[in-house]
C-alpha cells in the first residue's frame, strides 16, 4: 500500500495505521451513486457567507479580536480540510448534517475566522473526498476520482463567487490540507495564467499540504510579510523530525514571513489558539524552516494535538492539526498587513 500525505483536522488524535480498514469504503468509486451536486445559489451550499451569522464570524474568547467583515475591503475564499472520515461512500453529501456541523464547529471557527479582520469570508461546502482517498492501493484510482469530484465543486463555487459576489474586490485564497489541494489547483487554473485576476490576489495561504517549488508558472512564494500576489505554505512538525511526503516543498516561516532557514524565537509568536478556542497563548512556539518543513518545539499549553504518522512514530511527529492554531494571531495580523500593502500599491483599485 502506498501511503499518501495524511490529512486531518480533528480534535482527536487518531492512529490511522490501525483504523484504515474502518474508514475504507467497501466498494469502488464507480459503484456508488455520487451525492447530489451543490447549488451555490443556495445559502445552504456555503459553510460561511458574510451576509449571515456563521462560525466564520467567531473570534477566540478572552482576546481583543473583533469580527470586521462588515467593513472589510477584501474577500477570502477559504476551502476547508477533510472533515469526512466515513466509509459510507467516497465523497460526502452536503445533506450530512453531522459532517456539516463538525466542519462549522471545528475548521470554519478555528481556521477561517483568522481572516475575518481583513476580509469577508466565503467558504463553500463541497462533496469532499473521504479521508481514505489519501490511502490508496498502487493500482487504485478511487481516491483520485473522489478528489476530482470534490474539486469540481470547489471550482464551481469559485466561479459562482467570482460572478456573483466578488465585484472586483481584492481576494485572499486560503485552505488547509485537502482544502489546500483544491486551493492550489484553483490558483493554477484561475490565477497563474490570468494577469488581470492575479492583480486582485492579495495572497494565498496554502497550508497543510506540500506545494512543490515548481507548482506555478507565474505565482511565487512570498518573500516577506507585505509582498502581495504571492503565496505562503508550511507543514508543521516537532523540532528535529522528518515527514518525507511533505519534505522539500515550499515553506514560509509564519513568525517572520520569510523563506530563510533561520530559527525564529517564540517571542515573535503573537499567539496560538487551541482547539477549544477560548484563549490566546502568546509565544506558544518558535519556528524554523528545515528541508521544506516547519519545525517547532512542542507547545506547553494544551489544545495543539500531535498526529503520529503510522510506521515511523519515532520520526514523524506532525502538528498538522494545529497548522493554523499555532500561528493564529500571526496569520490574522499578516492578512491585514498584506491587504494594506495591496491597497497602497494599487491605490485601492
Amino acid at each position: 500500500m502506498r501511503i499518501l500525505p495524511v490529512l486531518l483536522s480533528s480534535v482527536a488524535l487518531l492512529s490511522l495505521g490501525s483504523c484504515l480498514k474502518v474508514i475504507k469504503p467497501s466498494k469502488d468509486f464507480g459503484q456508488y451513486d455520487n451525492p447530489i451536486a451543490p447549488d451555490y445559489a443556495q445559502q445552504s451550499s456555503w459553510a460561511a457567507l458574510p451576509t449571515r451569522r456563521d462560525s466564520a464570524d467567531a473570534v477566540p474568547r478572552n482576546t481583543p479580536f473583533k469580527d470586521q467583515q462588515a467593513t472589510a475591503a477584501a474577500d477570502v475564499f477559504y476551502v476547508h480540510p477533510t472533515t469526512y472520515y466515513w466509509r459510507k461512500q467516497w465523497n460526502a453529501s452536503l445533506s450530512n448534517d453531522r459532517v456539516n456541523q463538525f466542519t462549522d464547529d471545528d475548521v470554519i471557527r478555528n481556521q477561517a475566522s483568522a481572516f475575518n479582520a481583513a476580509a469577508r469570508v466565503y467558504a463553500p461546502r463541497y462533496r469532499q473526498a473521504t479521508l481514505y482517498s489519501f490511502f490508496v492501493d498502487d493500482q487504485s484510482t478511487n481516491g483520485q476520482k473522489a478528489l476530482e469530484l470534490a474539486y469540481s465543486d470547489v471550482k464551481a463555487s469559485f466561479q459562482y463567487y467570482l460572478t456573483n459576489y466578488n465585484q472586483g474586490r481584492p481576494v485572499i485564497i486560503a485552505g488547509h490540507s485537502q482544502g489546500t489541494v483544491h486551493a492550489t489547483r484553483l490558483l493554477r487554473e484561475f490565477f497563474d495564467n490570468d494577469p488581470k485576476l492575479r492583480q486582485r490576489l492579495v495572497a494565498a495561504y496554502l497550508i497543510g499540504f506540500k506545494v512543490k517549488p515548481d507548482e506555478f508558472q507565474a505565482l511565487r512564494p512570498c518573500a516577506d510579510s507585505t509582498q502581495t500576489g504571492c503565496y505562503v505554505a508550511w507543514n508543521t512538525v516537532a523540532w528535529g523530525n522528518a515527514y518525507p511526503p511533505f519534505q522539500n516543498g515550499v515553506a514560509v516561516n509564519p513568525l517572520t514571513w520569510t523563506l530563510d532557514t533561520l530559527a525564529a524565537p517564540a517571542r515573535l509568536n503573537l499567539g496560538g489558539v487551541g482547539q477549544d478556542f477560548n484563549r490566546l497563548d502568546v509565544g506558544v512556539v518558535d519556528a524554523k524552516v528545515h528541508q521544506g518543513l516547519l519545525w517547532v518545539h512542542p507547545p506547553k499549553p494544551s489544545g495543539y494535538p500531535r498526529f503520529l504518522i503510522p510506521g515511523q512514530p519515532q520520526l514523524w511527529h506532525s502538528f498538522h492539526i494545529a497548522d493554523y492554531g499555532l500561528f493564529y494571531a500571526n496569520i490574522r495580523q499578516n492578512a491585514v498587513a498584506r491587504l494594506r500593502a495591496w491597497q497602497e500599491r494599487t491605490g485601492g483599485q
